[in-house]
């Protein structure tokens, strides 16, 4: 077979393996990738990040640092919750995915019993499913919190959990629809704290319902800016209803070791300072993820 007729049958292969893929899958990301699994060193990583900013920030950063090392990446960001990205982690579909080790544990393994970081990072690597690996965390954390307005805590005298059962009348928790269910919504509040919260599902509006008073605590992300810019304060949380959750990038086990060398500085310099910086740039200055990642890269040294 000459090299040309060689190169028409195996861009013809490549063209109809990927009809097939795509006929054969509802999940969009199946068109862009050649089935994940194969993935390696010489073909486009898949970067994906779930749907909110903070996350979609890590995510270029990880991205772009792959690119400075040469590597050719795709992006898929915006996918949404675990229960949408995790299988096509696990298939290979995606190849690098910025996570958070104690909710992405608690979610693999809802009785664990880990709360340090080092404990939390053990048992998510013992966790992970068969061709998952993850990298080393990061200083950083985007902690989960109970959180309330600076008025609701005066008035209550409040300052842990814990006290929210002193509370007189009904208290509402806020947050994402999937918090009801989650080991450190409404049921493990209870069952850790005493506390009995009902709840309302408020998505991305929680901080605007917290600030108009239609929740009272709400689940807030400890890098968002608005803690500091609306004056709320997330309770002290002493028995750990909350694991640690240190940014962690997790990785098709295929690669993992090829992109360690441009991914692990990385996260060696990204604090949770930095990170909260990166979201009041996005938030307060209007810069896009794109934007905010080249800068920050550059500052570290890494650009």
């Amino acid at each position: 077979m000459n090299t040309i007729t060689k190169t028409a049958a195996l861009v013809g292969a490549g063209v109809l393996a990927l009809s097939l893929a795509a006929c054969g899958s509802s999940d969009p990301l199946a068109e862009e990738t050649d089935g994940g699994e194969d993935q390696g060193v010489g073909d486009a990583i898949v970067v994906g990040s779930q749907a909110y900013a903070s996350n979609e920030i890590i995510a270029e950063v990880y991205a772009q640092a792959l690119e400075n090392a040469g590597f050719e990446v795709e992006r898929q960001f915006s996918i949404g919750q675990r229960d949408v990205y995790m299988p096509s982690l696990e298939n290979g579909e995606i190849g690098l995915f910025p996570e958070y080790t104690g909710n992405l544990l608690q979610f693999l393994d809802d009785e664990t019993e880990a709360r340090t970081p080092d404990d939390v990072y053990a048992e998510l690597g013992a966790a992970l499913p068969d061709g998952l690996e993850a990298l080393a965390y990061a200083p950083a954390t985007d902690q989960d919190s109970y959180s309330v307005t600076q008025q609701f805590a005066d008035d209550n005298q409040l300052t842990t959990i814990a006290d929210l059962a002193n509370v007189d009348g009904t208290v509402t928790l806020g947050g994402p629809p999937e918090l009801e269910e989650r080991p450190y919504g409404p049921s493990g509040a209870e069952s850790m704290y005493g506390v009995d919260l009902a709840f309302e599902a408020t998505g991305d509006t929680t901080v605007e319902a917290l600030l108009a008073g239609t929740i009272q605590v709400g689940n807030v992300y400890t890098s968002d800016p608005r803690i500091e810019s609306e004056s709320l304060v997330p309770l002290e949380d002493p028995d750990g209803l909350f694991l640690s959750q240190n940014v962690v990038p997790i990785a098709s086990a295929d690669i993992a070791a090829d992109i360690a060398e441009a991914i692990d500085p990385v996260s060696a310099a990204l604090t949770s300072e930095e990170l909260v910086a990166m979201n009041v740039a996005n938030t307060t200055d209007a810069q896009q993820p794109d934007e905010i990642a080249a800068a920050w890269l550059s500052e570290q040294g890494l650009g």
